[in-house]
């Protein structure tokens, strides 16, 4: 582990915190020296957006050649991040004319609907939701505006590669990426319990306004459970997915608490939520009601991943903590533990475990001994 200059995390945290307490940050930021590695560790992390405007309206007069790196670094993502709202914009209203139902999620969505600026949060693909069987004319409609699909699929339509959710779409033209979405990915639990689609998320939706368009948006109690489901995936390795579980809390306090629990324990994200949410407590001030604090709090395992992600996340993003047990089980309760272990598809092999041992086709039953051994070495979330 390389370490961190505490000036440096704590003008991050800081400004993750309250970005917009310009004395505090002035405060902060007058005691850091090395302004390289705060430029670097922010734009790893994706949030120098964010420590641009807060750093800028700070009262302590930053560095020029500074503010001018990280000016520079806003006003790409400035233009890239408006680019895509009126893609986006475009895309679900070509979308509604072919009676498509869709739903946005993620990247500059959230940061309309979230962060309340469209500017303030980087911005990656276009991620879209529909259903499996609006597929074919979604794909056709990308096609005539430019886009070319890069999911490797079969003949039947099919992507080639198993457990694939998504149809990938790349314009030359521009790069944006689109990825078209017929359900979420899928935590271990939800390949033997519900699966999440439009169809789940479809009746609780909201409206966000996006380059002045009011558009679909998740309600907040998805959103909630879906980043939740994608930071644990990648491990909680960047602050800028803890400031998005931070900003849906702030910007949302009439959340129901009670129908996120139940949901996130119907689709075996029981404690996926509570690491997330204790997480983003613990290190961006999330507001979080004492009665659900306390309920995640009495989670050993909860507690334990929260702060370890903490400990480590500016000097190994991504770890994970030393263990026998492979991590896709512990973030699962016990209850869920023993149903995935029994489910089909956890018994199954795949191409994961002809990967990992090359049998002939006549040993091929094997491999029902090969997966269980290559998933207790695993040390993968997934």
């Amino acid at each position: 582990m390389i370490p961190v200059d505490p000036e440096v995390s704590n003008l991050l945290y800081g400004i993750a915190r309250q970005p917009e307490d310009a004395a505090g940050i002035g405060r902060l930021a007058s005691r850091v020296k090395d302004w390289d590695a705060v430029i670097a560790l922010a734009e790893g992390h994706r949030v120098s957006q964010m420590v641009y405007l807060s750093l800028a309206a700070a009262e302590w007069p930053l560095p020029l050649a500074v503010l001018q790196r990280l000016r520079s670094d806003f006003e790409r993502n400035a233009a890239h991040n408006l680019s895509q709202a009126a893609e986006l914009v475009a895309l679900l209203q070509a979308f509604h004319q072919e009676e498509i139902p869709a739903i946005p999620f993620k990247g500059v969505v959230l940061a309309a609907s979230a962060y309340g600026n469209l500017l303030v949060r980087h911005s990656g693909d276009l991620d879209i939701l529909i259903r499996r069987n609006d597929i074919a004319k979604a794909s056709m409609l990308l096609r005539n505006r430019g886009y070319d699909l890069m999911t490797r699929i079969r003949t039947d339509g099919q992507p080639i590669a198993a457990h694939t959710y998504e149809y990938r779409f790349c314009r030359a033209t521009d790069g944006i990426v689109v990825e078209l979405r017929w359900q979420f990915e899928s935590a271990e639990a939800r390949r033997f319990r519900d699966k999440v689609g439009l169809d789940r998320v479809w009746p609780r939706r909201r409206t966000a306004m996006l380059a002045g368009v009011e558009v679909p948006n998740l309600s907040p109690e998805d959103a909630l459970l879906i980043l939740c489901d994608h930071g644990i995936k990648h491990t909680w390795s960047l602050m800028v997915w803890i400031c998005d579980i931070g900003r849906i809390l702030a910007s949302f306090p009439d959340l129901d608490w009670e129908a996120t629990i139940h949901e996130s324990r119907q689709l075996g994200l029981g404690r996926t939520l509570a690491i997330g949410v204790l997480l983003a407590h613990q290190m961006v001030d999330a507001p979080v009601p004492a009665t659900i604090l306390h309920r995640f709090q009495s989670s050993p395992t909860a507690r334990r991943f929260a702060n370890h992600f903490e400990r480590v996340l500016f000097v190994a993003p991504g770890a994970l903590p030393p263990s026998l047990l492979p991590a896709r089980l512990q973030f699962l309760d016990f209850r869920d533990r023993i149903r995935l272990c029994l489910s089909p598809d956890f018994l199954r092999p795949n191409d994961l475990d002809r990967a990992a041992v090359h049998l002939p086709k006549w040993l091929d039953p094997l491999y029902y001994v090969v997966r269980p051994l290559r998933l207790l070495l695993d040390r993968s979330p997934r």
